[in-house]
C-alpha cells in the first residue's frame, strides 16, 4: 500500500468515512454515531495504508481479515465498504437499519460485501478473530512451501473497552499469547466511554499490563494522529513471535463540539444541528451522503494495488499447482469444505455395534475414522478431552511449535471456544468442533447463536447429556440445556441413541454445511436394540421407526439414553398383547424438514402417542397432542448412581412400561 498522501487529503478521506457513518445514522434516527466517529482515523489508516485486500474478489484466500468487532460502530464499516469499492451502494448506505436493507444495525456475515462475520455481542468479534487466527496458521503449516507462501496475511480487529470487559475476550487473549498467533491485530479503540458514562465508574486495571502479561506485543499510540497510527500499525503488522495490540487513545464523537467525549453519542444520533456544527466544525462544506471524487480516487488506487495481489497470488497459485500437483488437489478439496462420500464406510468399518457403549465413547470412535480420512478436521474440548472423548489418537496438539496438530486444547475457556470454533469455520477450509459437558454449553451459547445466525458448519460436542451423570449432582445434571439449544434457529441438534445413530449425527454435521449443529452424548452405556447401520440410517431423516407393532396402540418416541429402554418396555408390552411402536427421533429439526408424507408415515394421525426424554419436557407436545403424553425431567436431579436415578425417577425399563400403560389408559 501507498503511504505517500497529503495531510489534506487524509483529512478529507477520514471526513467522508466519518460523515457517511453520522448522515446514514441520522437519517435512520438510530444507530451509534460515537464510535465511529471516534474510530475513522484508525480505519482510514488500516483500510488505506496497510490492508492487502481485493473488492473485486472479496474471498481471495490471501487477503487480510477485517472483523470491526464492537458491531454497533457498523456505520463505519459500511461507510468503508462503500468508498473503497465493495457492494454496499450510496442506496445501502441511505437506508442504514431499514427493512431489507444489507446495512444493518450490527454487521452480518457476507463476504462478497466485505463482511467478514456477524458481530453484536460485544467480545466476539475478538475472540472469533483468535479461532480465524488459528485457522490461518494451520492452513499455512499444511500448505506453504519455500518460495510459495499461500497463505501469510493478518487478522486486524477493532475494539473497545465493551469488547475487552467481557470475559470472552480474556479467554480468547490468553490463549493467542499461548499460541503466539502473530498473524493477530487488535486495534484497541480507547476512548474511555461506554453506554453508562465514564468507564472510570466500573474499570481500572491496565489494559496495556493486561495483555502484557498474557504475551502479546503492546504499543500505546494517538489515535487521532496518522503518521502515530501507521507507525504503531506497521509495528505490529512486521513484529513476529506475538500477537499484537495497539491502544489507540482516542475521543468518542470525535469533531462533535458538544457531544465529543461524552456518553450521550455512543448511542444516538448527532441530530441535524449537533451533525452541521460537526461539519462546519470540520470545514466540510459537502451536501449529506456525499463523498469527494478525490477520496473515490484514493480507495480505486488502493483496490487496483488490491487487485494486483491478489492476481499475483492466482498466479502463485498456478505455479504452485504445477510443482506440488497433490498439495493443490488437497487445498481445493479443503477449500471447498468436500466430505469424501465413502466416509460412512470409512467409519462404520470399525465400529461396535453391538457391545452396550456410552454415545461419548462411541463418538470418539467415529472421531478417529473422521480425523483419519478428512485432513480438515480439526478440534478439540475445554480441558474434558479425556472425559468427553475428543482427542484424535496420535493427531498431535495445535500449539506454536507446531500448527498442524489436529488436538486443540482451549483450556477451561468454554465461551472462547465457541467464538474460535466459529472463527476456523468462517475462515474456510477447517472443519472444527469444540466439546464440553452439556451442563456448560450455557457459557457459549451465544456463539452457538451466531453460528446459527451465520449459517456456518461449527460442530459442537457436548457430553454427559442428563441426570444419569449420576453422582455429580445437579450441578452438572443438564435438565434444559438440549430443549434450550432447540429453541435456537438453524441449530441443529442431534442426541443419539445408539453407536450407529452417533455415527450418522457425525456424517449429517460434517454434511451441513449451512448450519452448525450440536451432538448431544451421554456418560452412561447405551443399549444396541435395533441398532444396525441400516436401521439407524433413519437418524438422517432426524426421525424413524426402530421397533414397529402389528397393530399400533401406542407410539412411542424416545432420545438418546431413553431408546434402548423404551425399547425393552415396549418389547414388555408386546408379551402382553400391547402394539408398540418405538420411533426415534435424534433430531427434532432434521425430522421436521421431512415430507409431510414421511412424517405422517412415522407418527400417525390418530394414534396415541408417547415422548420418552429425560429432559425438560418444553417442545415435545407438538408431536403428542391433546390426548397424548410427555415424559421428561423439569426439576433438578439429584446426586446419585445413575441406576439409582433411573428408577426413582421412572426411566429405566419398568418405570418406562408403567407410563406406557398409563398413557394407554387415559
Amino acid at each position: 500500500m501507498s503511504n505517500q498522501t497529503s495531510a489534506k487529503l487524509d483529512s478529507l478521506a477520514i471526513n467522508a468515512i466519518k460523515f457517511l457513518a453520522v448522515d446514514a445514522i441520522n437519517k435512520a434516527k438510530s444507530g451509534h454515531p460515537g464510535a465511529p466517529m471516534g474510530m475513522a482515523d484508525m480505519a482510514y489508516v488500516l483500510w488505506s495504508k496497510v490492508m492487502n485486500y481485493d473488492p473485486k474478489n472479496p474471498a481471495w484466500p490471501n487477503r487480510d481479515r477485517f472483523i470491526l468487532s464492537g458491531g454497533h460502530a457498523s456505520g463505519l464499516l459500511y461507510a468503508l465498504l462503500h468508498i473503497s469499492g465493495y457492494g454496499i451502494t450510496m442506496d445501502d448506505i441511505k437506508n442504514f437499519r431499514q427493512w431489507g436493507s444489507v446495512t444493518s444495525g450490527h454487521p452480518e456475515y457476507d463476504v462478497a460485501k466485505g463482511i467478514e462475520m456477524t458481530t453484536g455481542p460485544l467480545g466476539a468479534g475478538v475472540a472469533t478473530a483468535v479461532g480465524m487466527a488459528m485457522a490461518e496458521k494451520k492452513i499455512a503449516a499444511t500448505f506453504n512451501k519455500p518460495g510459495f507462501d499461500l497463505v501469510n496475511h493478518k487478522i486486524y480487529v477493532t475494539c473497545g473497552e465493551g469488547d475487552l470487559m467481557e470475559g470472552m475476550s480474556y479467554e480468547a487473549a490468553s490463549l493467542a499469547g499461548h499460541f503466539k498467533l502473530d498473524n493477530l491485530v487488535y486495534l484497541f479503540d480507547c476512548n474511555e466511554i461506554c453506554i453508562e458514562g465514564d468507564t472510570h465508574l466500573t474499570l481500572s486495571e491496565d489494559f496495556a499490563k493486561r495483555f502484557e502479561s498474557a504475551g502479546w506485543y503492546v504499543q500505546t499510540v494517538d489515535g487521532h494522529n496518522v503518521e502515530d497510527l501507521l507507525k504503531g500499525i506497521t509495528n505490529a503488522k512486521n513484529h513476529t513471535g506475538q500477537p499484537s495490540i495497539v491502544i489507540c487513545r482516542t475521543t468518542i464523537g470525535n469533531g462533535s463540539p458538544n457531544m465529543a467525549g461524552k456518553a450521550g453519542c455512543h448511542g444516538s444520533p448527532l441530530g441535524a444541528e449537533e451533525a452541521a456544527l460537526t461539519k462546519k466544525e470540520a470545514g466540510w462544506e459537502y451536501d449529506d451522503f456525499t463523498v469527494p471524487q478525490e477520496v473515490y480516487d484514493l480507495f480505486a488506487e488502493v483496490a487496483k494495488e488490491g487487485a494486483a495481489k491478489s492476481a499475483a497470488w492466482d498466479k502463485l497459485f498456478a505455479d504452485y499447482k504445477a510443482k506440488f500437483p497433490e498439495e493443490a488437489k488437497l487445498w481445493d478439496s479443503m477449500m471447498s469444505g468436500e466430505v469424501p462420500a465413502d466416509l460412512d464406510d470409512k467409519i462404520f468399518a470399525d465400529l461396535d455395534l453391538e457391545k452396550a457403549t456410552a454415545s461419548r465413547a462411541a463418538s470418539g470412535n467415529v472421531i478417529q475414522a473422521i480425523s483419519a480420512n478428512l485432513p480438515s478436521f480439526i478440534g478439540g474440548s475445554a480441558d474434558l478431552a479425556p472425559a468427553n472423548k475428543t482427542d484424535v489418537k496420535g493427531g498431535g496438539d495445535f500449539e506454536a511449535d507446531n500448527y498442524l496438530g489436529k488436538n486443540i486444547h482451549f483450556g477451561i475457556r468454554e465461551h472462547a471456544m465457541g467464538a474460535e470454533v466459529n472463527g476456523m469455520a468462517l475462515y474456510g477450509g477447517l472443519i472444527p468442533y469444540g466439546a464440553t459437558f452439556l451442563a456448560f454449553s450455557d457459557y457459549m451459547r451465544c456463539d452457538v447463536r451466531l453460528a446459527a445466525l451465520m449459517g456456518i458448519r461449527s460442530i459442537f460436542v457436548f457430553s454427559h447429556d442428563s441426570i444419569f451423570v449420576g453422582e455429580d449432582g445437579p450441578t452438572h445434571q443438564p435438565i434444559e440445556h438440549t430443549a434450550s439449544l432447540r429453541l435456537i434457529p438453524n441449530l441443529t441438534v442431534f442426541r443419539p441413541g445408539n453407536t450407529a445413530e452417533t455415527a450418522y449425527s457425525w456424517l449429517y454435521a460434517l454434511n451441513n454445511a449451512g448450519a452448525p449443529t450440536c451432538i448431544i452424548l451421554s456418560r452412561n452405556n447405551l443399549g444396541q436394540k435395533y441398532g444396525t447401520r441400516e436401521i439407524a440410517k433413519g437418524a438422517l431423516k432426524g426421525g424413524y421407526v426402530v421397533k414397529d407393532a402389528a397393530k399400533v396402540d401406542l407410539v412411542a418416541i424416545a432420545t438418546g439414553t431413553e431408546l434402548c429402554t423404551t425399547i425393552e418396555a415396549a418389547e414388555a408390552l408386546e408379551a402382553k398383547g400391547i402394539g408398540v411402536r418405538v420411533v426415534s427421533m435424534p433430531s427434532v429439526e432434521v425430522f421436521e424438514k421431512q415430507s409431510d408424507e414421511y412424517k405422517e408415515s412415522v407418527l400417525p394421525k390418530g394414534a396415541k402417542k408417547v415422548v420418552f426424554e429425560c429432559s425438560a419436557t418444553a417442545g415435545w407436545y407438538k408431536f403428542v397432542g391433546c390426548d397424548g403424553a410427555v415424559f421428561g425431567i423439569d426439576h433438578f436431579g439429584a446426586s446419585a448412581p445413575a441406576g439409582v436415578l433411573a428408577e426413582k425417577y421412572g426411566f429405566d425399563a419398568k418405570g418406562i412400561q408403567a407410563k406406557m400403560e398409563e398413557c394407554l389408559a387415559k
